[in-house]
């Protein structure tokens, strides 16, 4: 599975390219995403039972409805969701952010303190012509 981190500081458009990239892949690859939140804490909907077995300590928690399920994990390491993905086979996981960790990426703005940069302030098209640039993840697992 390849990663592509789109990194900025705030209001530099990576929403945008993420939203505009995303399809494009999807048309012929398998395609996860990464949203780093930030100080903004996602805020499980009171009184659902979901979040009631969540709260009462399941590790893992998982709603499933006709067209969609979601998953909600203790913890926040983004290589427990890559793993995920990798186990699942997926060909491509686009990330929004994480800009301190050491992924292949696209810089937009002015952001200087990026590594390892394959693009800068690239549109989704560039973007996804210079797909099979960015680095290939290694699962933490053995299955």
């Amino acid at each position: 599975m390849k990663i592509i981190n789109i990194i900025g500081h705030s209001n530099s458009g990576k929403t945008t390219i993420v939203k505009e990239l995303v399809p494009m892949l999807a048309e012929n690859f398998t395609v996860g995403t990464i949203k780093h939140m930030g100080h903004h804490i996602f805020e499980l909907p009171e009184g659902k039972d979901t979040t009631l077995h969540f709260e009462a300590g399941a590790d893992c928690g998982t709603g499933i409805d006709a067209e969609k399920c979601v998953l909600t994990l203790r913890g926040t390491d983004v290589y427990t969701i890559l793993d995920i993905y990798a186990l699942l086979g997926y060909d491509y996981c686009v990330i929004e952010g994480f800009k301190d960790e050491q992924f292949s990426c696209v810089v937009l703005g002015d952001l200087t303190t990026a590594k390892k940069v394959i693009l800068r302030d690239a549109t989704p098209a560039e973007i996804y012509a210079a797909r099979d640039s960015f680095e290939e993840y290694t699962p933490r697992f053995h299955v």
